[in-house]
């Protein structure tokens, strides 16, 4: 022992300045890291050893064992003790003076020695050092000090199970690499309008009736006759035991008094109205909200009785958002109920029903959590507030001296887009990039020094609406999650963009070893030509570039596959159609971060995929959807605008056009949109089923033709309409709007070709 104490000391004597080797590629980046000389090699089998009796640190050592296994790293062998020369450590030091979470991790010449105060703190180690071990492969791991500990105490990631459900298995795949990540909260989203999620043995109608829901075009083109499912009691139980063996409290989340139709479905007596209704299969705002009588308070009360016994968390999240009040307005009885309170608005009846819930959760040990909207009516109690609209929600509740987590739409809303690139799966627009999340800074300028102790810290939401499968859920999240860990653990005095992408690819290697699926959007060349030109002489140039500016683009234009040989991209190139382009970022390493191939003809030159056309003018909002809602397949992938069912192709090279070929998709239309119903532009249909109406120069322009719509019964999803038109001159924006009934299915653009000039 004293030799691997002698060796430690030596080497953090030592210069803090490695002469070669450099930082290693640790995410999040530590609080402090110094380089020493030397380095601990390692054994055919290493010692990994723990304090006995220590289940805190058996669970940190096992799980750093478990990872090294699963990536093929160094072996090691566990054994409770002192720890010996030649061997890992695992210390628990009470005294260390170490944060909460904290740890220190030392590498010298003998041996490995990570200290901390607490589990977090073992468990936080163990992570750094699955990273150096995973880094080091078989051979030997650099002298080093780290003293390092996490910024905010909650750091999360939230996982809606409602609209598209996961298995236990990719759960806890999940957990694992936020593990590997230093997270610490799973938010776990269990019931909505689209399902109910969570065995409760009392009401077991809920998973009867609630979990399962019938899909639009039930049974046709890979969409289940049925979809849902729910979690036993035993199931949840393991899956919390899992997570805590990994450091990570699993925080559940039941909704109301809004987003309650899957509840209601299943026992109508404790909705407004008492009428039998089906669970929904439309996403965005429902209408229905839970009834405010006592038997409704007893029957929630009941279910947080249930939901307690399962999940130890301190914090219970109760929901509160988007709980449109229309039915509470028409009803009587609830009228009668807020007269009889001393209530004047709904906003007030919900704060109250929040406050009744949040008292019993107290009285229970426990604290509510809500979104943002538990403001308007006052909040209830000592709940804290997680600000998803904006940040603005995170102000107001801290400077009423709430606790807040920062968990913002678009900014930390892992469904939005990584790119705006046309290959990009389904999804929210606007993007947000790897570099964005990076950007992001968790304390509002807005607050004093007192009000920004009540910033708990943020999480990202993973809204599975547009994410059937856990493949996809995986390609939203990975490698944002690495920039989104390192802004909630790192001092900002750290933070620097280039060195974290400098020390990603190690990081993206693991994925690949561990299996997980993750999204190349940051680094995937664009390919691009100076279309106009090549239409005027066949002749143009290339461009190439990418979203991070990071790594070496090289590329071929003879059909091989690019390799660290292939020329590297300097700047733009002459080229001559047709021509097909492929490319590939390499990093620093050598390693492939992303490949793209792109083709160009002629006719290409005169063609559009849908998913670039632009919003006509008007709502900006726009979607990246599949056909349908619950099939699997991620291709192919429409733009639409739930407000204005237009489209514009700018500047559309109609010289000597006479002819535009349209392809089509019809598309469910299973989209709430409540109040907001009211900003969607209807335009008369004058047909059966309602026209394409191709305009030139403007949404108000000339109209160029005016294509009837097949009838949705006889003909499939996916059709082509052909126009014609007097031949035209020139370059010219193009709108395309439908006229049809804004109850009807939505339609939505694949590829659209001009006739080509002879």
């Amino acid at each position: 022992m004293h030799r691997l104490l002698l060796g430690l000391l030596l080497g953090l004597a030592a210069s803090s300045a490695s002469a070669a080797a450099g930082e290693p590629s640790l995410i999040p980046r530590p609080a402090q890291l110094s380089l020493a000389h030397g380095q601990f090699r390692l054994a055919s089998v290493t010692p990994l050893r723990i304090p006995a009796h220590d289940d805190g640190a058996r669970h940190a050592a096992e799980f750093l064992m478990s990872q090294l296994a699963r990536t093929h790293g160094p072996r090691l062998a566990l054994a409770e003790g002192v720890p010996i020369a030649g061997a890992i450590a695992l210390v628990r030091d009470v005294h260390a003076g170490l944060a909460i979470g904290g740890y220190t991790l030392d590498v010298g010449v003998d041996g490995i020695r990570i200290v901390g105060a607490d589990d977090a703190g073992l468990l936080h180690g163990a992570v750094t050092l699955y990273q150096l071990l995973d880094e080091a492969g078989q051979s030997a791991v650099p002298a080093l000090h780290i003293a390092d500990a996490p910024r905010f105490a909650w750091r999360g990631l939230m996982l809606d199970s409602v609209r598209h459900i996961q298995t236990p298995d990719e759960i806890r795949a999940l957990i694992d690499q936020m593990a590997l990540h230093k997270l610490d909260v799973l938010h776990w989203h269990l019931t909505d309008d689209q399902g109910w999620r969570i065995e409760i043995k009392r009401w077991p109608e809920l998973t009867r009736v609630g979990a399962w829901r019938t899909p639009p075009a039930a049974g046709e083109d890979g969409e289940p006759a049925r979809y849902g499912g729910y979690y036993t009691q035993e199931t949840i139980r393991a899956l919390v035991a899992y997570a805590a063996a990994r450091g990570i409290t699993i925080v559940p989340e039941l909704d109301l008094p809004g987003h309650a139709t899957a509840a209601v479905a299943s026992y109508p007596q404790f909705g407004v109205t008492g009428k039998r209704i089906a669970v929904s299969t439309d996403w965005g705002v429902n209408t229905t909200l839970y009834n405010v009588d006592e038997p409704t308070l007893h029957f929630l009360e009941s279910v947080l009785d249930e939901v307690m016994t399962l999940f130890p968390s301190r914090w219970i999240h109760l929901g509160g958002d988007e709980a449109v009040k229309d039915q509470w307005q028409a009803s009587l009885a609830v009228q009668a109920r807020m007269k009889a309170l001393g209530l004047k608005t709904e906003d007030e009846l919900q704060s109250w029903m929040m406050a009744r819930l949040g008292s019993y959760l107290k009285r229970h040990g426990r604290r509510m959590i809500g979104w943002d909207e538990i403001l308007q009516g006052g909040v209830p109690g000592d709940a804290m507030v997680m600000s998803w609209r904006g940040t603005e929600g995170a102000v107001d509740a801290a400077k009423l001296g709430h606790d807040v987590v920062l968990s913002p739409s678009p900014d930390l809303y892992f469904d939005q887009l990584q790119s705006g690139s046309d290959d990009e799966t389904t999804g929210r627009i606007p993007p947000r990039s790897l570099a964005d999340i990076y950007a992001f800074e968790p304390v509002p300028a807005a607050l004093d020094a007192a009000q920004v102790r009540h910033i708990l810290g943020a999480q990202a939401n993973v809204w599975t609406e547009h994410m059937p499968g856990m493949r996809h859920v995986e390609y939203m999240v990975f490698p944002r999650l690495d920039a989104l860990s390192e802004v909630l653990w790192t001092p900002p005095a750290r933070h620097d963009w280039k060195g974290f992408l400098a020390r990603l690819p190690k990081q993206l290697e693991r994925y690949r070893r561990a299996g997980i699926t993750w999204a190349d959007s940051a680094f995937a060349p664009s390919i691009t030509i100076d279309e106009g030109a090549a239409r005027a002489h066949g002749r143009t140039t290339l461009t190439l570039g990418n979203q991070s500016g990071f790594g070496t683009m090289r590329y071929t234009l003879d059909g091989s596959a690019p390799n660290p040989g292939s020329p590297a991209y300097e700047k733009p190139l002459a080229v001559t159609l047709p021509l097909t382009v492929r490319a590939t970022t390499f990093a620093p390493d050598g390693s492939i971060l992303a490949r793209r191939v792109r083709s160009f003809h002629a006719a290409d030159l005169y063609a559009r995929d849908g998913n670039t056309l632009v919003n006509c003018p008007g709502n900006p909002f726009r979607l990246r959807v599949q056909p349908l809602p619950d099939a699997t397949s991620r291709r192919p992938v429409y733009t639409i605008n739930l407000f204005n069912a237009c489209q514009v192709w700018p500047a559309a090279p109609l010289d000597g056009a006479q002819a535009l070929h349209v392809e089509l998709a019809r598309l469910p239309n299973n989209y709430a949109l409540a109040h907001e119903a009211r900003l969607v532009v209807r335009r008369p249909k004058a047909t059966a089923f309602g026209e394409l109406v191709i305009r030139r120069d403007s949404c108000e322009g000339d109209i160029l033709a005016t294509l009837p719509l097949p009838d949705p019964s006889t003909t499939p999803r996916r059709f082509a309409l052909d126009a014609c038109f007097e031949r035209q001159q020139g370059t010219h924006d193009l709108c395309l709007a439908f006229n049809a009934t804004g109850d009807g299915p939505l339609y939505a653009f694949g590829r659209l070709s001009l006739d080509a000039p002879r």
